[in-house]
C-alpha cells in the first residue's frame, strides 16, 4: 500500500486500520516487572517520604508479590541502586532529546539543560528516588556526583563562556534542590524571570 508523502502520521495509522493491515501498526510496549517496580518505588518515595520506603509497600504498589520483587531485586540496596541508575538514564535521555531541538550550535547543551528544567518544573521532583537511596546509603551519591560532574564538563566544553555555563548549572541545580527539599521561595513569575535571564546570558555570551 502506498501512502502519500504529505500524509500525517494519524492519517497513515487510520488508513492502515481501515485497510485491515494492522501488521504495520505500532504496538504498545509491555511494561516489564523491573519498570513497574522502579516506578512504584519512585512514586512511593514522593508520597510517603524516602525514609519510609519499604519493599512490601513497593511490591504492593507494583502489583507483585514480595517474592516477585525479590526475584528482580534481591535486596533493598539493589532496588535503590537501580532507582539511582534510572534517574541518571532519564535525565540523559531528556538531554539528548532537547539537544536535538536546539537551533544553532552555540551553547546547545546549556540551552537544552534549561529546557529540560522548564519541562520538569511543573512535575513532581524526579529525584525523590535518589533521596530514598541516600536515606539508605549515602554511598549512592557517588555515581550521581560523577554523572553530574561529567555532564557539567560536557556543558563547559560545548559553551562559548565557561563562567556563564557554571552560573547556569548552579542556578538550575539550586532550583531543582529547593523543589526537591520543599523549600522553594520563588513564585512562578520570579522563577520565569530567572530562567529568562539565564537564557539571555547564554545568547549574549
Amino acid at each position: 500500500m502506498k501512502v502519500a508523502n504529505n500524509c500525517t502520521v494519524q492519517t497513515v495509522l487510520s488508513t492502515l486500520e481501515l485497510s485491515g493491515d494492522t501488521s504495520k501498526l505500532p504496538t504498545k510496549k509491555k511494561v516489564s516487572s523491573r519498570e513497574r517496580i522502579l516506578r512504584a518505588a519512585i512514586e512511593l518515595a514522593r508520597e510517603i517520604g524516602p525514609a519510609h520506603l519499604s519493599l512490601d509497600a513497593v511490591a504492593a504498589r507494583a502489583g507483585l508479590s514480595k517474592g516477585g520483587l525479590l526475584y528482580t531485586f534481591p535486596t533493598k540496596a539493589k532496588l535503590l541502586e537501580a532507582v539511582v541508575e534510572e534517574y541518571m538514564k532519564e535525565h540523559e535521555h531528556a538531554m539528548e532529546v532537547h539537544e536535538t531541538l536546539q537551533k544553532g550550535d552555540k551553547n546547545r547543551v546549556a540551552r537544552a539543560f534549561l529546557d529540560v528544567y522548564r519541562v520538569q518544573a511543573d512535575e513532581e521532583p524526579p529525584a525523590c528516588g535518589v533521596l530514598a537511596a541516600l536515606a539508605e546509603d549515602p554511598g549512592f551519591m557517588v555515581p550521581v556526583r560523577q554523572y553530574h560532574r561529567a555532564f557539567l564538563d560536557r556543558m563547559i566544553k560545548d559553551t562559548t563562556d565557561s563562567d556563564t555555563a557554571l552560573i547556569v548549572y548552579l542556578a538550575v541545580a539550586g532550583l531543582e534542590c529547593s523543589k526537591l527539599m520543599e523549600c522553594e521561595i520563588l513564585d512562578d513569575e520570579e522563577q520565569r524571570a530567572v530562567l529568562c535571564r539565564l537564557e539571555n546570558m547564554l545568547i549574549e555570551s
